[in-house]
């Protein structure tokens, strides 16, 4: 996979104690309605009119508001109007006698969470409230998880350096806001399951299901059952009904993972389904309607495929209205280093380690290796380190032997490939900044890696970055 700049383990704010603004002429019923909510650990504060509730709602957040709805100046519909303007995520709960319940209904189509009818009893409004407190938590986990994948798969948060990748993230970024299917190609482990959740999270689907299934992981006669359910009967261990997994991802986006691997009769449905946009269960006779964005991927030459009799042409055209391929990682080596990098942020924060870098020979090596299992290799390769390094900083000596053979082979430096054929020739300065600038962007700017790499101080290498004038 990819790194991501975030990850998903920051706390969330629904862990508050529930803020309660009560709204009523009555400062009497007010308080004792306080006392109430108070007891079960809310956090209330009380406004005594009209007025003083909508200056409490435009200088403070509360997650509950109590509004009478018959008051001066000011009613309680005053209230909700000010509350659904500026405070969204809000509950509003109106209290109300007998002779308004219609204009409380009217409220409540207004949306407004329920409404107490008088007289009030303690355990009826901490029943009321506490549903409407628990739909706020939700609504909250909700926009914190929204939050954090827009964190962790925004695409400025995608951890590349290489050109081949830049070209890829700005193809994504025209992908991304349409409704086209998208066909993802590349080897194992270089994240095309991380480039199908991006391109979910930048679409106008975030907000629905992002559902994934790796065809070539499900046995052959479930495959079907897997992606469009099964009724009760439908065969042998079908005991009950199944919901498959485009009906999970109804609204949102389903990520066909090595679709190559796909049987050739699930193809066939595979491909109704797309055109049509119905789905049947296995043993039924009823369509059902399902709007769901379709993301593949797979590792395979899915041409060379189709002239083995293996895949549909049709269903190979359909899925591939656009197509991303991402390169392996031994084609876009300026990648390796920023990317180690954040493995070994991510590992310590895992691992409960405090390793703070890697030693130049360690970033040779790294940057030198071919990583057959591209990303995925490298992560794992990155965190066995963390876990077995012992001196906080990643050298030769913490990578494990059935990683590479013994010994180790160090790349002499500098860790880069062969130079261009221009710097035969060239001037020592020409050369040095050269070295720097390359050394530069492996590590995607970091100039105390840099400086350790190039074996220089911090210090001489600031006056080397103003003397040649690099960024």
């Amino acid at each position: 996979m990819f790194g991501t700049m975030n990850d998903l383990n920051s706390e969330t704010q629904t862990t508050s104690p529930i803020r309660v603004l009560l709204v009523d002429n009555d400062p009497d019923h007010a308080r004792a309605m306080a006392e109430s909510l108070e007891r079960i650990g809310y956090r209330c504060t009380i406004a005594s009119s009209g007025p003083e509730g909508v200056r409490a709602v435009e200088t403070q957040t509360f997650d509950i508001i109590v509004t009478d709805l018959v008051m001066n100046e000011v009613d309680g519909m005053g209230v909700l109007k000010t509350a659904k303007e500026l405070l969204p995520e809000c509950e509003v709960i109106m209290v109300t006698g007998h002779a308004t319940i219609p204009i409380a209904v009217e409220a409540m189509q207004q949306g407004a969470f329920n409404f107490l009818e008088k007289p009030i009893t303690p355990k009826r409004l901490q029943a009321v409230a506490e549903r409407a407190a628990e739909s706020v938590r939700l609504r909250l986990q909700n926009i914190e998880l929204n939050r954090r994948l827009d964190e962790r798969f925004g695409f400025e948060n995608l951890i590349y350096a290489s050109d081949a990748m830049k070209a890829v993230i700005e193809r994504l970024r025209r992908i991304a806001p349409t409704d086209a299917g998208v066909l993802i190609t590349g080897e194992t482990g270089t994240g095309k399951d991380v480039v199908a959740q991006a391109i979910h999270q930048n679409s106008p689907r975030k907000k629905k299901p992002f559902v994934a299934i790796n065809t070539a992981a499900v046995a052959e006669h479930l495959v079907e059952s897997e992606l469009f359910g099964h009724v009760k009967g439908a065969f042998t261990d079908a005991i009950s009904e199944r919901v498959g997994k485009f009906e999970f991802a109804n609204g949102g986006t389903l990520f066909l993972d090595e679709v190559g691997d796909m049987p050739m009769s699930t193809q066939i449905k595979l491909l109704r389904v797309l055109e049509e946009r119905q789905i049947t269960r296995v043993g039924d006779n009823r369509s059902i309607d399902v709007n769901v964005r379709v993301i593949a991927a797979t590792n395979k030459d899915l041409e060379k495929e189709i002239e083995a009799g293996k895949f549909r042409s049709d269903l190979y055209y359909r899925l591939k209205v656009v197509s991303v391929h991402l390169s392996p990682l031994a084609a876009r080596r300026e990648d390796i280093i920023p990317l180690a990098d954040f493995f070994r942020k991510q590992a310590n924060r895992r691992n409960g380690k405090q390793v703070k870098g890697f030693s130049p020979e360690l970033t040779r090596w790294l940057f030198a290796q071919d990583w057959k299992g591209n990303v995925r290799q490298l992560k794992n390769v990155v965190e066995s380190m963390v876990v077995l390094d012992i001196d906080d900083v990643l050298d030769v000596d913490d990578i494990s032997p059935d990683v590479q053979g013994e010994p180790v082979v160090i790349p002499p430096a500098p860790p880069t490939s062969a130079g261009p054929g221009w710097l035969v020739g060239s001037t020592l300065r020409e050369i040095e900044r050269w070295a720097i600038e390359e050394t530069l962007k492996i590590t995607t700017g970091n100039r105390e890696e840099t400086a350790r790499i190039l074996g220089i101080s911090e210090r001489n290498l600031y006056r080397k970055l103003n003397e040649y004038e690099l960024k």
